[in-house]
């Protein structure tokens, strides 16, 4: 694999907030409206802002950058932030571009993040892709299940979560 992955810093800010934005495109274009691509497009410059004050207050961001330099994936992970969280780590964010999917990319990033260890994501439920290969890395749904914010069109999701690799 070519690929670099790396800690994000806050100069790298706003060329995450554009590959987020162009992962929503790829991912999320046969599920949303124009409007909302639209108005997130808008919206660039303070997604931006708001990975730097992430960044600067110590929320680490993982990035993967193609051999050309170009920035393909992003990743979080953290603290769970559920009330009725199944563990203590949550897979915040996992996004790739299209074109680099299949290549390992995706789980060198998980595995950056949160290695082997017991983990909960929320996943879309219309994205069988994302699914497999959280099935593949051991999460199942637990049958949680909830409606995206209304800015995101109430989309539902469900709650997938893995004890640890080989626990």
């Amino acid at each position: 694999m070519d690929f670099t992955f790396r800690r994000a810093t806050v100069d790298d800010a706003q060329a995450m907030a554009a590959m987020h934005f162009r992962s929503w495109q790829e991912s999320y274009g046969h599920l949303l409206p124009r409007e909302f691509f639209e108005k997130q497009e808008a919206g660039l410059p303070q997604r931006a802002d708001r990975y730097r004050e992430f960044i600067a207050a110590g929320h680490p961001r993982m990035l993967a950058f193609d051999p050309d330099g170009e920035l393909v994936g992003l990743g979080a992970a953290g603290e769970g932030r559920d009330d009725d969280r199944p563990g203590e780590v949550e897979l915040f964010m996992l996004y790739t571009l299209e074109r680099i999917h299949g290549r390992g990319v995706g789980q060198a990033l998980v595995d950056a993040l949160i290695g082997d260890g017991p983990a909960y994501l929320w996943v879309l439920d219309d994205n069988p892709r994302a699914q497999a290969f959280y099935r593949r890395n051991g999460f199942v749904p637990d049958g949680k299940r909830q409606l995206c914010d209304p800015s995101w069109y109430s989309l539902p999701e469900h709650r997938m979560v893995r004890p640890g690799v080989g626990l």
